[in-house]
């Protein structure tokens, strides 16, 4: 099962930040933590210093994200998520890295998983219409996967 944690080890390694990056990205979302923080939710969770990254500190991420990736906006405060789910990481995802659906899928297919484009257009519906769709661990596993194959020149 993949968790907070996972997820924001892979997007570390994805995109190659450093502790100094991982603070600025929450600083970019009005959040401050401390080396020690990153550094302990980065650890496997068999070591003894590992802490879990709650929902809230892993939105703040993800919008810090964002606001890194491309540019904050200053005349909306980001409603924060009290609770995250895979299409939530997802869609934060798309947004930070400013991807199209064709993006999504060509991601999708460098991971050797093929989704149509309904199925993708699924995890981004109101979780309230009867067409929304859960995206499960193993999608986000293996969107995260693509990201690397596409981002990271040291996963070839």
């Amino acid at each position: 099962m993949i968790n907070n944690n996972d997820i924001i080890r892979r997007i570390r390694y994805i995109f190659d930040f450093g502790d100094t990056k991982m603070i600025e990205i929450f600083s970019l979302a009005d959040c401050e933590v401390t080396r020690a923080q990153i550094s302990d939710w980065l650890k496997k969770e068999n070591d003894p210093n590992y802490q879990y990254i709650e929902d809230r500190y892993l939105s703040i991420f993800l919008d810090g994200l964002i606001n890194d990736k491309r540019g904050k906006k200053e005349e909306k405060k980001i409603e924060l998520e009290k609770q995250l789910n895979n299409n939530i990481v997802l869609r934060k995802l798309k947004i930070a890295l400013n991807l199209k659906d064709e993006d999504i899928l060509e991601i999708f297919d460098l991971s050797g998983m093929r989704i149509s484009k309904h199925e993708l257009s699924a995890f981004f519906r109101n979780p309230n219409q009867p067409q929304y769709r859960a995206c499960k661990d193993q999608f986000l596993r293996n969107f995260l996967q693509g990201l690397q194959i596409k981002y990271n020149n040291n996963s070839k």
